[in-house]
């Protein structure tokens, strides 16, 4: 009989509840502002960092997961007579987390030959709750009893169709983040504009420029919409409630049903955003 983890990292924004009631198994990023050094989900919640990225001096730098962590990981699940472990990381070219992982899995096999443990390590090609979603969902199909392979078939293909789209109603942090230009962020505030960017297998491109707030949901939604794969299911990140709510009701009008769920969105995305920001996850065609 199978019995099997899943795994995944803090840049998922699966929220506790999500967590809890899908037993997921969420490793912490740790997060450096202005020389403190915080844990993600321990040491502040979502709402709590968006007040630390408004106060913060320099760019919070994130540390991955380190090989450690991942060598004891895998000697626990072994331990507790675990069969398989599906391990799911944040895009592998923003973070050492996925190259870590693997590194410390070739050590875990050369130190423990006789053990049966099978780690099943899937880079997700994105961020945020475009694996965390994809994670739930694979958590759930454990509990229905589906086979590990089914279930790593179905990450893989999600994972070759998640795109992120979001837009930040300040520039100060994307220009910092190099998202765009130092000049271009001057003068898009000085005009009012707001970039709509894609984030793609960890690409991120500026889509289309908006003049004006209030552009921003419309504008969104009109790409979501162009662009998402059928009545795939898609769902809202935001870092203001009210916000995030007016997007998924503009969204349910206009592609017909509603968001499977809105959520806040983490620091791997508002690091490089800011606080004020709004996202759509969803699905488009596969990339193989």
């Amino acid at each position: 009989m199978q019995k099997v983890a899943i795994v995944t990292d803090s840049a998922c924004d699966i929220t506790e509840e999500l967590q809890r009631k899908w037993d997921i198994n969420i490793l912490n990023f740790a997060i450096t502002v202005d020389g403190n050094c915080y844990t993600e989900r321990v040491d502040f919640t979502p709402q709590q960092y968006y007040d630390i990225l408004r106060t913060a001096s320099g760019i919070p730098s994130t540390a991955h997961i380190t090989m450690f962590q991942f060598l004891e990981l895998y000697g626990s699940y072994d331990e507790q007579g675990y069969t398989d472990v599906i391990l799911v990381t944040i895009n592998a070219t923003g973070s050492a987390t996925n190259d870590a992982a693997q590194l410390a899995l070739r050590q875990f096999k050369a130190e423990n030959p006789e053990s049966t443990l099978n780690v099943h390590i899937i880079d997700s090609r994105t961020y945020s709750f475009g694996y965390g979603g994809p994670v739930c969902r694979a958590a759930e199909m454990i509990a229905e009893g589906r086979p590990v392979e089914q279930v790593i078939t179905y990450l893989k293909d999600t994972f070759s169709r998640v795109e992120i789209l979001l837009t930040a109603y300040t520039l100060k942090y994307i220009k910092q983040s190099g998202r765009v230009s130092a000049a271009a962020a001057f003068a898009g505030d000085l005009l009012g504009l707001r970039p709509i960017i894609s984030l793609i297998d960890g690409e991120s491109v500026v889509r289309s420029k908006v003049r004006g707030d209030k552009q921003v949901l419309p504008a969104l939604v009109r790409y979501a919409k162009d662009h998402k794969d059928g009545q795939t299911p898609y769902s809202i990140g935001t870092t203001n409630w009210e916000n995030g709510e007016r997007l998924a009701a503009l969204c349910e009008q206009e592609m017909g049903y509603p968001p499977e769920r809105v959520f806040y969105l983490g620091c791997a995305i508002t690091t490089n955003t800011g606080p004020d920001a709004i996202a759509i996850v969803y699905q488009g065609p596969s990339r193989g």
